[in-house]
């Protein structure tokens, strides 16, 4: 299907994540669902929508836009590392200054362990992501699909601040002000190794599932 299928697959992901989460849809979704079940389903639709709009991207017509060398492929395994990290000590963590977080009302300022370093762990290692892999796929078709995932990254960042602080009010302020300066604390250590050795397996896995995921292994 070529640039139909890839249009096709752009469009489908960003209905599915943009219309399940309005106000008059996810209220009536949770309702029936549950939030344990909207946020399952919801997690499973994106990641297929994803996995799919990826494989379209590999699908459609090839157009060069820079030529490809094997450094580019060191950049991407090494850049994926800390973002596997970046989201095995974010994900499930209370964060109040960005989505995705859970049970924010028991986020602690003076804890804010990976947050102590940005708002938006979720959304860098998104950025991270898409830019290594826009260095390493230069056609057309893969650089619109990273290139907007980086944008939208990066934009989102400054976005869900603006509507954090309308939302909070003063509070955002003290709590961003209380999670930046926050003195160093002792680390929790068994629950810091738990979630970096989700993070290294989350890596290997994905080592070892791209071929048959996306056609290309990233250590050829």
């Amino acid at each position: 299907m070529g640039w139909g299928e890839y249009a096709l697959a752009f469009g489908a992901f960003f209905l599915t994540h943009s219309v399940p989460i309005r106000p008059p849809v996810r209220p009536w979704l949770v309702a029936r669902l549950g939030h344990a079940g909207f946020g399952l389903i919801y997690s499973a639709l994106s990641l297929g929508v994803l996995a799919w709009l990826i494989g379209a991207a590999g699908r459609a017509p090839y157009l060069p836009l820079w030529p490809w060398a094997p450094w580019q492929n060191h950049v991407v395994l090494m850049v994926m590392l800390p973002v596997c990290l970046i989201l095995a000590l974010a994900i499930a963590r209370p964060n109040p200054f960005s989505f995705g977080g859970a049970q924010n009302d028991r986020f602690d300022p003076a804890r804010p362990g990976l947050m102590r370093l940005t708002r938006h762990p979720l959304l860098l290692a998104l950025a991270l992501w898409a830019g290594a892999h826009l260095l390493a796929n230069g056609d057309l078709a893969h650089g619109i699909l990273f290139g907007t995932f980086a944008g939208f990254a990066l934009l989102g960042m400054r976005l869900i601040d603006r509507r954090r602080r309308r939302e909070m009010g003063a509070d955002w302020k003290q709590l961003d002000a209380a999670r930046r300066h926050a003195p160093p604390r002792p680390i929790s250590w068994p629950g810091a190794c738990l979630r970096l050795t989700l993070g290294g397996g989350l890596y290997a896995t994905l080592l070892w599932l791209h071929p048959w995921l996306f056609g290309v292994s990233p250590l050829s």
